[in-house]
């Protein structure tokens, strides 16, 4: 049942992940393109990928994590009335991934909807959920982010081909009465002049991307945003337990982390072994990072998303 009125704050009750089983590692692709481990990981910070089968669909992902978040969080299905999918990769717009993934998990007649913010889609969703819950028009929402990027990439294309890669990652958000931070406001914004450095020109296309402007953009502006979420939460980075950016590049990642001084936080490298899953990357990171322990629950952590658009959004977020 919806609220009426909304609840105080909004927090998140589990997470979850799927990947797919097909791992590629640097070695397999410098067997077909001009690469090797090194170049690789010394570029983007890589050492394997998770690809799904040709018949996987990015419906199929966000199923199997949105499942596994569910699960975990305690609820029946019919407790959700809200589903968000973020996706930037389906391969035709209409129908929208969120009303299929509903069906299969029993959740009967909830609002959905997909979001494209590309890889900082989960961010700006997970907004979207807790604004619903607050707001009174959601009691409890399935947030996931799902991409299968194999399918737009030229994997004759060493520029692109060693990033991207497939996934899906889950968060179930409920509301909450308890003083503090659940899911804190969100800091977003685009640079719409610079849309053309990561794009796909059209149905018959791959995927495009400058990688030494998206560097520099991403080196240079993103710590700001990060700054700002923690100021809007009312947290000094100094008390994260967790920085968890979109898993662009290591190289990208580490960058962020040092400009924003959280010393102590743990800094999520999941890009090492999930390669970049765009908007999947975050909530992916968040499931097997509390999995292995590596966030206290109750901690406090920082997600910072940012891709093509370019759209970027960071918010603190309690961990359950």
């Amino acid at each position: 049942m919806k609220s009426a009125h909304g609840a105080p704050t909004a927090k998140i009750l589990a997470f979850g992940d799927y990947q797919p089983s097909n791992v590629v590692t640097n070695h397999d692709l410098a067997s077909s393109i001009d690469t090797d481990d090194e170049w690789i990981r010394s570029r983007v910070g890589i050492a394997e990928r998770r690809v799904a089968d040709p018949d996987e669909t990015v419906v199929d992902m966000a199923t199997q994590a949105g499942g596994k978040a569910l699960a975990a969080s305690g609820l029946a299905a019919g407790d959700v009335d809200l589903v968000i999918v973020a996706t930037c990769t389906l391969e035709a717009q209409i129908p929208n991934a969120s009303s299929a993934v509903a069906h299969r998990l029993g959740i009967v007649a909830p609002g959905a909807f997909d979001v494209n913010a590309a890889c900082a889609g989960f961010c700006y969703a997970l907004s979207l959920a807790s604004d619903a819950i607050r707001g009174g028009s959601a009691r409890h929402v399935l947030v996931i982010g799902a991409e299968k990027l194999s399918a737009w990439v030229d994997w004759t294309d060493r520029a692109t081909c060693v990033i991207f890669a497939d996934g899906a990652g889950a968060a179930v958000v409920a509301p909450s009465d308890a003083a503090g931070i659940g899911i804190g406001p969100v800091a977003w914004g685009s640079a719409g002049d610079k849309t053309d450095t990561i794009k796909i020109k059209d149905r018959n296309s791959f995927i495009f991307q400058e990688g030494q402007s998206v560097f520099r953009w991403a080196t240079t502006a993103l710590h700001p945003v990060a700054l700002a979420a923690c100021e809007r939460a009312g947290v000094d980075p100094t008390q994260l337990a967790a920085f968890v950016p979109h898993q662009a590049n290591l190289r990208i990642v580490e960058a962020i982390a040092r400009r924003l001084g959280a010393k102590g936080a743990v800094v999520a490298d999941d890009i090492v072994e999930a390669g970049n899953t765009s908007a999947a990357s975050i909530p992916l990171a968040l499931s097997r990072m509390t999995e292995r322990g590596e966030i206290p629950s109750g901690g406090l952590a920082l997600l910072l998303g940012f891709g093509a658009g370019l759209t970027y959004a960071g918010q603190v977020i309690r961990v359950p």
